[in-house]
């Protein structure tokens, strides 16, 4: 084997993955001297060896889960794990290979070619013929092979002479080849949330041995809040502050990290919003009246200082759905596909970046024409419905599936518009005790305007 890659068991010091150039492998269990451990960042000295010390991720890792299972009795398929920066994929590859006392190889996608998958499958075939020892190929940023490369992964994968790791921010369904995919299993990863952060840094800040236990400096209830609530679920960023709060904090001989420490270690000061009080109700409503009211900068700069501030952006996608059809309707009906579109988009991408669909819809809503002739045909349909209610359908227009139902006159005298010049023939919908109603009136605006007139010209036909 090549010496850079060491097995699992024999690893006390878990040091970061080395990542050779020109794609050579390198080994995600290479030890440390005592030093260097010492010396590394406070995240990698506090990633996770054993599966009940990973943060969050109960969804796939959590009692009676199939990858919980798969790691404890030693039958982990070839996986992908899919999640945002922070999440924990590189650290779950290693705490797997640990477990399962397997060697763990990594290539790095951005820099490692077909050769370098050849010498490593050659490595892992000879470790399986001599010490019937398994090896796991840990590649991160899997998406950006290419084809050819992974390809050239197929075949041993398949035969089972390595077991694939592939680690993806991207949608794997786009970005990796379908036969790859086919013989994998993906797990997606989650962004930590806000309690699993404040579990990790205060187990951070008081582990002596790997931690900062030792250092005299603890972090505040208002240390925590900001920082978890501003990581954007990223364990890295999280332990990051932490770390630089804490010897920004000893430096000056102070024993507790404070909200401005957080506010300058993450250099994101708080603003003035409580999920739950009046600052959130205001804020929110200040939002939906700036999109009302056609101003995409004013609706723009709440929405930023929405998110900002720790609000939940799915909560503000789903007002931006509403919205759509509250406000716009069918004024531009492309409303409401563009809000959906946004709120799909962030489920793909996930934050950082979801922000910028959020942004594009938040714009565009307030652009468009408006118009709340649904919600009024909406209420208007609903106050018929609960004073009349259930009122007969008109014969003609009932299903008649039977000889009986025909005989009784249901579907009798139907006329088929399609039948009809301008597959349209004047005729009642409406039960007789509505006829005449009028629930949606579309409004002179936008693509309204359009219908509206549509609709004049087809009442005109059927009084004639």
């Amino acid at each position: 084997m090549d010496e850079r890659a060491v097995s699992a068991e024999d690893d006390d010091e878990v040091g970061e993955g080395t990542y050779m150039p020109r794609g050579r492998s390198g080994n995600l269990f290479r030890a440390a001297s005592e030093k260097e451990a010492r010396n590394a960042p406070l995240a990698e000295r506090m990633r996770p060896l054993t599966l009940d010390e990973i943060a969050g991720q109960k969804h796939i890792l959590g009692p009676n889960t199939l990858l919980r299972e798969a790691i404890e009795t030693d039958q982990v398929p070839s996986i992908i794990l899919w999640g945002p920066p922070g999440s924990g994929k590189t650290t779950l590859a290693r705490v797997i290979a640990r477990a399962t006392k397997a060697e763990l190889v990594a290539l790095s996608a951005v820099d490692s070619g077909i050769k370098d998958i050849r010498e490593t499958v050659a490595q892992a075939r000879d470790l399986l013929d001599e010490q019937r020892k398994r090896t796991l190929l840990f590649i991160d940023e899997i998406h950006r092979f290419n084809k050819a490369q992974q390809d050239a992964l197929l075949p041993h994968v398949e035969k089972g002479i390595v077991t694939l790791i592939g680690a993806t921010t991207e949608n794997p369904s786009f970005e990796v080849n379908s036969a790859l995919l086919s013989r994998c299993r993906v797990f997606a990863l989650r962004p930590l949330e806000e309690a699993d952060l404040r579990d990790l840094m205060l187990r951070a800040a008081s582990d002596a041995e790997r931690g900062l236990g030792g250092d005299g400096v603890r972090p505040g209830e208002a240390f925590l809040d900001h920082v978890a609530r501003h990581s954007g679920g990223d364990a890295r960023r999280a332990l990051n502050a932490l770390e630089v709060a804490a010897a920004r904090a000893k430096a000056e001989k102070r024993t507790e990290l404070t909200e401005k420490d957080a506010e300058e270690a993450l250099q994101q000061k708080t603003l003035l919003y409580d999920k739950s009080g009046d600052a959130h109700y205001d804020t929110i409503s200040a939002f939906i009246k700036s999109l009302r009211g056609s101003d995409p900068d004013a609706a723009v700069y709440y929405l930023v200082r929405m998110l900002e501030s720790g609000e939940e952006p799915r909560f503000l996608l789903r007002r931006m759905v509403i919205f759509a059809s509250e406000d716009v309707g069918n004024a531009d009906p492309r409303a409401l596909s563009v809000a959906v579109d946004a709120l799909r988009a962030f489920e793909l991408v996930g934050l950082p970046e979801g922000v910028l669909p959020m942004t594009q819809a938040a714009a565009f809503l307030a652009s468009c024409p408006k118009s709340n002739s649904t919600l009024k045909a909406y209420s208007s349909a609903r106050q018929a419905v609960l004073e009349k209610g259930a009122l007969p359908v008109p014969l003609k227009l009932r299903n008649a599936p039977t000889p009986l139902m025909k005989s009784m006159g249901y579907s009798g005298g139907y006329k088929y518009p399609h039948n009809f010049e301008g597959n349209y023939v004047p005729e009642q919908y409406l039960p007789d005790e509505l006829r005449g109603s009028k629930f949606y009136e579309p409004s002179d605006s936008g693509e309204e305007a359009r219908i509206k007139e549509r609709l004049a010209a087809l009442e005109a036909q059927r009084k004639k």
